[in-house]
């Protein structure tokens, strides 16, 4: 697909999306279109699973009747192919394509009979919309995928009087919507493309970009995940497991893999169940199998889901400075316990930086974005910071980003990089990216040639005048474990000399012409017979 068949695409399914938008907020509408898109898609993806099935007996699986005894008996020989393979099911009259052809005719005209000549009932699929939505989920109970498909559409609710407050009016709209959807071809045949998945990504980002503070909990900027997966993956080809503490829509997770040929499995924990459905079925639409990903939901730090895993990488963008209950409890986890000291309640930062350090394995590589506090407050959070360097070693790279970058808030963030195994382990380098962005409309963002400066910088340890500097851990523990940035890279700039003597010159000539002016003025106010303002 050509980058101008791509953004087409994009803005067919914007335009699409707009059409809920007069509707409800953009967090709400998003349910809605990203929830449908992942219907069509699941049900373009078991037509060509079913009919490479039934290829050989020359039959394709919207053809068959399901009522007739062969028409059963090919669905259930089908129904236990596709519960190991995809892991769910749907019957030819369950397909997103039937169930938009049924309401195809209110789409086009609102004339109360579709293109088959039947009748008003016929085009009424709301009801039947919401039990094949039911459906899908229950087709996998009792099987491996049933956690992975459990109430993935129930943010999709299709009584809501946000839809219309009929339900006639709620039954237009939706059939709008999936009419539209149906004309759009997702080319699945095109396993290299990901047009879909890459669709998908766009429209979050949209999402994201209009949700203000809100998008902050699902979305991270692509270009940010575009730098914390190039770190993690650094000499890697190939990973057997990649993990996000806080995953959002789980985007970060899928940019890692697009940086290797390949990784073994997707792990994350969410709190939101909106965005943990969204990450689940971000997952799906990217062709991951549901046996390769298991994302859990709940609160990471007050209930961790993968205690028992060690991660070769490990990305994060979690809530800054946010609140949690730092149980003395906790003092005798094993993810806090050694350091001797917990995060702050008010500031969680450091207590993600310590999970996640417990989860990394060995060989891998950790890479978080954090508020700039966490390098240079005192108390806990420099107990903790002291400890990781000084005793652990872990610290390998301070990157400080430029402000505004992020949805929802314009202060500037860094990104910590960790590793239990350094390949420099005397020292550790710091990078001041913080000047180097594009400003779009009201928000800052990373060029690719800004990424590849980070990037290459960082992989090949260089310092550069202004940017970059490698700081020796007796130079940090100089500093009492400070990690400001502008403490080791110089950024300093020499103003201009001031010629005084010139600058006096100036002041009395401008002295000069201002006298003239106003004797000026006030000769033509003497000549009009009004009184001077001065």
């Amino acid at each position: 697909m050509s980058e101008e068949q791509k953004r087409l695409l994009e803005q067919q399914l914007w335009n699409i999306a707009n059409t809920l938008r007069g509707k409800m907020n953009a967090d709400e509408f998003r349910d809605y279109i990203l929830g449908f898109i992942f219907y069509k898609y699941l049900s373009e993806k078991m037509v060509r699973y079913a009919d490479s099935i039934l290829k050989q007996d020359r039959v394709k699986y919207n053809d068959i009747d399901e009522n007739t005894e062969l028409g059963k008996q090919y669905i259930e020989a089908i129904k236990e192919e596709a519960l190991l393979k995809l892991g769910y099911f749907l019957k030819p009259s369950e397909l997103f394509s039937q169930i938009a052809k049924r309401g195809s005719s209110i789409a086009v005209d609102s004339n109360e009979i579709d293109v088959n000549g039947n009748g008003a009932n016929n085009n009424f699929i709301l009801e039947d919309l919401g039990k094949i939505l039911v459906s899908i989920e229950q087709s996998t109970m009792g099987t491996a995928s049933e956690d992975d498909f459990d109430n993935l559409f129930e943010d999709l609710d299709l009584t809501s009087t946000k839809l219309g407050r009929t339900e006639s009016a709620k039954n237009e709209l939706i059939a709008k919507v999936l009419f539209h959807l149906d004309k759009i071809d997702f080319q699945l045949e095109n396993a290299q493309a990901d047009v879909l998945g890459d669709a998908y990504e766009y429209l979050i980002g949209q999402f994201a970009s209009g949700a203000g503070k809100k998008a902050g909990e699902f979305y991270t900027p692509q270009q940010v995940s575009m730098v914390l997966a190039k770190l993690v993956t650094t000499g890697k080809t190939k990973l057997r497991s990649v993990y996000d503490p806080t995953c959002g829509s789980g985007s970060l997770l899928l940019r890692v893999a697009k940086e290797v040929k390949e990784v073994g499995n997707f792990y994350g924990q969410e709190m939101n169940r909106t965005t943990y459905n969204l990450a689940r079925m971000n997952m799906i639409l990217h062709d991951v199998h549901y046996r390769k990903f298991n994302i859990k939901q709940e609160d990471t730090l007050e209930h961790p889901q993968h205690l028992n895993h060690k991660f070769e990488a490990i990305v994060a963008n979690p809530p800054f400075s946010a609140q949690w209950s730092a149980s003395p409890l906790f003092m005798s986890d094993d993810r806090f316990s050694q350091y001797g000291r917990l995060a702050p309640s008010s500031k969680a930062d450091f207590a993600f930086v310590q999970h996640m350090i417990h989860h990394l394995a060995d060989n891998g590589t950790m890479a978080i974005v954090l508020p700039h506090g966490v390098l240079f407050r005192g108390g806990a959070e420099q107990h903790i910071r002291k400890y990781l360097i000084e005793d652990r070693n872990y610290l390998d790279a301070v990157i400080g980003l430029p402000s505004n970058i992020f949805y929802g808030t314009s202060i500037p963030t860094c990104i910590l990089v960790f590793k239990k195994c350094r390949e420099n382990p005397d020292d550790v380098l710091f990078i001041d990216a913080s000047q180097h962005f594009d400003k779009v409309k009201t928000q800052n963002i990373l060029l690719p040639e800004h990424i590849e400066k980070i990037i290459s910088t960082y992989r090949n340890r260089t310092e550069a005048n202004k940017y970059s500097k490698i700081a020796s851990l007796k130079t940090i523990a100089d500093n009492d474990y400070n990690l400001n940035i502008p403490r080791y890279v110089d950024t300093f700039e020499v103003a201009d000399s001031i010629d005084i003597n010139k600058l006096a010159s100036e002041l009395v000539e401008l002295d000069r012409q201002m006298a003239e002016t106003k004797n000026t003025i006030a000769g033509f106010c003497k000549e009009l017979s009004i009184s001077t303002p001065f």
